[in-house]
């Protein structure tokens, strides 16, 4: 009888990967920031592959059903975004730019339409695997899909992927969670529910057409009360306590009432984990209140994500560091991307907390403040960019600026420097400031 191999590892043979593009930037990862940073490196003239595990572009504007926009209301590309969906009749428009829902099919296709009109090359149902380095640059990086291993070779690289991993494929450090034990904040599972009637459903809905979230910038909470005793009262006790129901377009409401707790964004078992957990509760929480009737009675769940929602992964070492201090400040910075307005929004890491802060929380003073370009220069591999929440900060920071408007801002900018480095043959860090900034503005007046 042949005895069994038990090595705890297997070595892979050597192999020859086809190289199938020659960029000027590689952006991995197609979420907010993704997309704003493959649109802005086009514009700048850059010849751009964008690629995207996922079987659309938005990453959790898309994939995973968030609906729910945050700091949009940055110049160029948030705006241009908001624009196109007011064209389409596809959001639900307040008093506020910064805070609006919007409807996610017509997301998918238009962030289609612009990265074809801008000529971005993007891949679906690709993610990176590995990078071939040549000292401290990415000469490419290695994809798996179904056309196998793929190679793509570029002059610069950005890192959108939400939770670092081209960073940390590259070998760069990074911190995870808010100590040395890190813990993280919960994820969300997200899915879309529908009722027969709206105005019946109205006063648990926080954000609607006409409610007044909608025309008073800010989110009803007794809306918030009322929908999680209904929860309740239909015998499930929702891991979420601020539960949460927003109107996506007419009847077609956006559903939140998941957290998962004590899970890792960078282990793909705690992720699958997550995603079951979270979508037998969501089926759970439906099927309670469809046995209340009354309101009730006819709700329909439409549709869970494909892609659960990930407040925190790895937060990148870069060349500037974001830090608590700087939001207590209110800090102002020369070389300024973006201004954060999004207070500190730490999730309890375990559950525990009374109202569904963390502890951490309590205390911190939040001014708005400017991320530096500097934050979004890796510090140890020299040709890679960071865009969304993985730039470098602290874990007080980074609960500001991970919201997507923002996470779409600095994806920007990182697209253009990436433009701009394969342009001038340089690197990020040797990039003038100026040259940044006048690229900058000619994409976001």
């Amino acid at each position: 009888m042949k005895t069994r191999d038990i090595t705890p590892f297997i070595t892979e043979t050597e192999r020859q990967v086809p190289v199938v593009a020659e960029a000027d930037v590689v952006v991995a990862g197609a979420g907010p920031a993704g997309i704003a940073a493959a649109l802005a490196a086009s514009r700048v003239g850059a010849r751009v592959c964008l690629l995207e595990a996922h079987g659309c572009l938005g990453g959790v504007w898309t994939a995973g059903l968030l609906s729910w926009m945050f700091e949009m209301n940055q110049p160029g590309i948030p705006r241009e975004i908001t624009r196109q969906l007011d064209q389409r009749g596809a959001r639900i428009a307040g008093p506020d730019p910064n805070m609006y829902t919007y409807d996610i099919e017509e997301m998918k296709w238009l962030l289609e339409e612009m990265c074809v009109a801008t000529d971005v090359r993007f891949q679906l149902h690709t993610r990176a695997r590995a990078c071939v380095m040549q000292g401290q640059a990415i000469q490419a990086v290695i994809t798996d899909s179904k056309s196998g291993a793929q190679a793509w070779r570029a002059h610069t690289f950005v890192d959108t992927t939400g939770d670092g991993d081209l960073a940390a494929l590259a070998g760069c450090h990074y911190d995870l969670g808010k100590d040395a034990s890190g813990a993280c904040q919960p994820m969300t599972y997200m899915a879309l529910v529908s009722v027969p009637d709206l105005q019946a459903a109205a006063p648990y809905i926080c954000f609607r057409e006409g409610g007044d979230a909608h025309r008073h910038k800010t989110v009803n909470y007794e809306t918030v009360h009322a929908f999680r005793s209904e929860i309740e009262r239909a015998g499930v006790e929702p891991s979420y306590r601020q539960t949460k129901l927003f109107q996506v377009r007419g009847n077609l409401l956006a559903l939140m009432v998941n957290h998962e707790y004590g899970v890792s964004a960078i282990d793909a078992a705690d992720l699958t984990r997550a995603t079951v957990r979270g979508r037998a509760e969501v089926h759970r929480v439906v099927k309670g209140l469809q046995q209340l009737g009354g309101v009730w009675s006819g709700l329909q769940l439409v549709a869970t994500c494909e892609q659960i929602g990930v407040r925190e992964g790895r937060r990148i070492h870069g060349r500037y560091t974001v830090t608590q201090a700087d939001l207590a400040a209110g800090r102002v910075h020369e070389d300024a991307v973006c201004k954060v307005h999004f207070g500190v929004d730490i999730h309890s890491t375990n559950g525990t907390a009374s109202k569904g802060q963390d502890a951490t929380a309590r205390g911190v003073t939040m001014q708005p403040y400017d991320i530096p370009m500097r934050a979004l220069v890796a510090r140890e591999v020299s040709n890679l960019l960071l865009g969304g929440r993985c730039i470098s900060g602290d874990f007080i920071a980074h609960s500001s600026y991970r919201v997507t408007g923002t996470a779409a801002a600095t994806g920007q900018a990182a697209g253009v420097a990436a433009a701009l480095c394969a342009a001038q043959d340089t690197a990020p860090a040797d990039l003038p400031w100026t040259l940044i900034n006048q690229a900058l503005k000619k994409i976001t007046r």
